[in-house]
């Protein structure tokens, strides 16, 4: 695997861009060559990261949007065939942890809202996007899951059951797409220092965990054209990969 593919003149979208991990994908894919799509629900946070990318020497469009608008999402698409008539690379980034809390004592609304965005944002997604994927010649999509959907801990309900949901989604779309150029994967990025992380392990010392961007490198390379691999899960360690 490349570690710093060429993106040049390849378009990615990244949701959850403006904070943590999909903030630092953002700024990567950038600073390698890629017009990045920038979409997150707050717009300052966008405004940041797009005069951090101009720095640089790269390029962003601003996507002021919350995942909850699924219309919103379909919008998007065609805004992005409209102007590129293709999508090289989607990074499926954006999710909310909602209450760690057993599962009877959830209330219904806050379960409702981490399977809108964690899981029913990716699938339409999905929908908006595919088309677009496979006009390019090595559409490369990554869908961020967690390891919380295999160790189902107690009290993550809501959170596990929608990065499992996550992990079923990819698998599904990679078998769908095997006879095309589109390489779907999904990632485990494992603990990060992130505002998610420190509201999840109030406790944890943020300082022994590696950072966004450390976790960031390491799931770049999944979106170079040199990537063969589909349907697999990437489970990141600061080290190396392991699958």
């Amino acid at each position: 695997m490349n570690l710093k593919p060429d993106l040049a003149g390849r378009v990615a979208l990244v949701t959850g861009a403006s904070r943590g991990i999909g903030r630092e994908i953002a700024l990567q894919l950038a600073e390698l060559g890629a017009h990045v799509v920038a979409v997150a629900r707050t717009p300052g946070g966008l405004e940041e990261l797009d005069d951090e990318i101009r720095a640089a020497g790269g390029q962003a469009t601003l996507v002021p949007l919350d995942l909850t608008d699924m219309d919103g999402i379909d919008r998007l698409g065609g805004a992005i065939n409209d102007r590129w008539e293709r999508l090289d690379i989607l990074v499926a980034n954006a999710a909310i942890l909602g209450p760690i809390s057993p599962i009877g004592h959830v209330p219904a609304k806050s379960f409702e809202e981490v399977f809108a965005v964690n899981v029913l944002a990716t699938w339409r997604l999905i929908r908006s996007v595919e088309p677009l994927m496979k006009m390019s010649d090595a559409g490369r999509a990554i869908l961020m899951s967690s390891a919380a959907a295999r160790s189902c801990k107690p009290y993550w309900g809501p959170y596990s059951a929608s990065k499992a949901a996550v992990e079923a989604l990819a698998k599904t779309w990679a078998g769908e797409m095997k006879k095309t150029p589109l390489r779907v994967n999904f990632v485990d990025p494992g603990p990060t220092r992130t505002a998610m992380r420190a509201k999840a392990m109030p406790g944890e010392d943020p300082e022994a965990l590696p950072t966004a961007s450390q976790v960031a490198a390491k799931i770049v390379p999944l979106a170079g054209p040199d990537i063969s691999e589909t349907g697999q899960l990437w489970t990141v360690r600061t080290e190396s990969w392991s699958d």
